[in-house]
C-alpha cells in the first residue's frame, strides 16, 4: 500500500472547464480528498433579467458550446409555458430531432475524442492518426462530421442555432433534404456499431469499481424521455410538480468550489447518460438494446465509468429515433409555419429537458410586458459534482495499493467519464468584505 502520495492534478485536461482533483495521504491515511471547481463563476441568470421575452434563447443559449441546443430547448419551453403557448406537432417533432442530433454530437465527441485515448492507453487523440487504431479515429470523425451536419440542417448551425424560436422554427428542412439525412443515418449504424464492437473489446480497461447511487432524469411511458417527460428519481420515484423542482434539486455550496452541488434523497446523485439508461434501458429502440447486451449492461448499472458506453448506447437509440422522426415529418409532409402570434403577459415557466450530461431546468418569470424578472438555471454538471466527490472518497482506498501513476491516472478517468461540462455550471463566488 501507498504509505505517502501526493496528487495535485491542475486543470484536468480533456474535459471542458477548469478542474483539480487534489489527494494526499500521509501514513497510508488519506489526509485531503477533492474535486475542486476553481473556475470563475458566469452569472447567466442575471443577465436575463430585464430581458425580453424573445431575447431569453438567444442569451440562455451561450451557456454552453456544446449544449447550446439543448439550452435554447429548455429556454423556449420555459418561456412558452410561462406565456401559455402551444406548439404544433411539427415543431415537437423537429425539436425531438434537435436533441438527437445534440446528443449525437456531444457523446461521439466525449467517446472518442476524450475518453478513448485513456481506454487505448494514449495522452490524447492525436496520437491515433498514426497507430494501428487509425480506422476507429476515421470512423468517429465520419459520425461526429454526420451530427454536425444534422444539427445544421434542424438548427441553422451546429453551436448556438438560429432557427429556434419561441413556438417554432425559422426555417424548415425540405422533403429532400430530409430524405438525404435518413439515408445518412441509415449508413452511420454499421460504423456505431463497429465502435460498440471497439468498445467492447476494450472493457477491461474499465476499472471494477462499484457505487450505488440516487439516478435522476425524464422518463416517460411512451417513450426514451429526452424532450418530454417526468422527473424521475430511482429512490423516490415520478416527481410531477415541474415548478416544485427545488424540491428535488435541492442545491447547497460548499467551499472547495465555485459551482454548486446538489443531493435529494441521499448525499448525491447522478444525471446524465448512465442515470437515463438505469431509468429507461427498456425504452430503448432495438439496436441500442443490442448494444447493451453486447456490453452485459442491465440496469441498475452502478459502475459510474461506464457512463461512457451508456453513451454509446444512446448514440445508437438516437440514429434509430431520429429515422423514425424523420419518417414522421414525410409522412406529413414538412412545412414553414405561420409564426405564432405572442401576447405578452405576467407569468412563470419551467422548461426542463435532457441534455448530454442530464436533466436540465430553466425557470423565467416574466412581467406583463413580457421582460424577465427572475431566472434560475439547473445545470447537469451542477447535479453531478457531489457525485464526482463521494465516487472519488469510496473509488481511492480500493487503490491506494497501486502506483502514483495509476491513482491519478484512474482519478482522472472517474471524472472523464462522467463528462463534465465545468464552465456552465459555475454559479457560486465567495466575496471577502475589507
Amino acid at each position: 500500500m501507498t504509505k505517502d502520495l501526493s496528487v495535485h492534478v491542475h486543470h484536468l485536461t480533456r474535459v471542458e472547464g477548469h478542474g483539480d482533483i487534489v489527494l494526499d495521504v500521509k501514513a497510508g491515511k488519506i489526509q485531503q480528498l477533492q474535486w475542486q471547481v476553481v473556475e470563475a463563476p458566469r452569472f447567466f441568470e442575471a443577465m436575463l433579467r430585464g430581458r425580453k421575452y424573445s431575447e431569453l434563447r438567444l442569451i440562455t443559449s451561450r451557456i454552453c458550446g456544446i449544449c447550446s441546443i439543448g439550452h435554447s430547448l429548455a429556454s423556449l419551453k420555459a418561456t412558452e409555458d410561462a406565456l401559455g403557448i402551444k406548439i404544433s406537432e411539427q415543431t415537437q417533432i423537429l425539436r425531438r430531432l434537435a436533441i438527437n442530433a445534440e446528443n449525437m454530437q456531444s457523446h461521439i465527441l466525449h467517446i472518442g475524442y476524450l475518453a478513448a485515448p485513456d481506454l487505448l492507453g494514449v495522452g490524447s487523440v492525436v496520437p491515433l492518426a498514426g497507430s494501428k487504431h487509425h480506422d476507429v479515429l476515421l470512423k468517429i470523425v465520419t459520425l461526429h462530421r454526420l451530427s454536425n451536419v444534422m444539427s445544421n440542417l434542424i438548427c441553422g448551425r451546429t453551436t448556438h442555432p438560429i432557427r429556434l424560436t419561441v413556438g417554432g422554427f425559422t426555417k424548415v428542412p425540405t422533403k429532400h433534404q430530409l430524405e438525404d439525412l435518413k439515408a445518412s443515418l441509415q449508413e452511420a449504424l454499421p460504423l456505431a456499431k463497429d465502435l460498440v464492437g471497439v468498445l467492447q473489446s476494450l472493457q477491461n480497461k474499465i476499472p471494477d469499481f462499484e457505487r450505488e447511487t440516487e439516478y435522476i432524469g425524464l422518463s416517460s411511458p411512451k417513450e426514451y424521455a429526452l424532450y418530454d417527460g417526468t422527473m424521475t428519481s430511482t429512490d423516490t420515484g415520478p416527481f410531477h410538480e415541474n415548478k416544485n423542482y427545488q424540491s428535488l434539486m435541492k442545491e447547497y455550496v460548499v467551499p472547495q468550489s465555485t459551482a454548486k452541488y446538489a443531493k435529494h434523497a441521499r448525499a448525491s446523485y447522478l444525471v446524465g447518460a448512465l442515470a437515463r439508461f438505469n431509468l429507461n434501458s427498456s425504452q430503448l429502440h432495438p439496436q441500442a438494446q443490442e448494444a447493451a447486451e453486447y456490453f452485459d449492461m442491465h440496469a441498475p448499472c452502478t459502475n459510474p465509468f461506464l457512463n461512457t458506453y451508456a453513451q454509446m448506447i444512446e448514440f445508437i437509440h438516437n440514429i434509430e429515433d431520429s429515422q423514425l422522426l424523420i419518417d414522421m415529418l414525410l409522412s406529413r409532409g414538412p412545412r414553414d409555419e405561420k409564426p405564432v402570434t405572442v401576447t405578452p403577459k405576467a407569468g412563470r415557466g419551467v422548461g426542463i429537458v435532457e441534455v448530454p450530461r442530464g436533466i436540465l431546468v430553466h425557470d423565467y418569470t416574466l412581467d406583463k410586458n413580457g421582460n424577465c424578472t427572475k431566472a434560475n438555471c439547473i445545470i447537469p454538471t451542477n447535479q453531478n459534482h457531489a457525485n464526482i466527490q463521494l465516487d472519488m472518497e469510496a473509488l481511492v482506498p480500493t487503490i491506494l495499493h497501486k502506483s502514483p501513476q495509476d491513482i491519478e491516472l484512474t482519478l482522472e478517468m472517474l471524472v472523464r467519464a462522467y463528462d463534465p461540462c465545468i464552465s456552465c455550471s459555475t454559479h457560486y463566488l465567495t466575496i471577502h468584505f475589507i
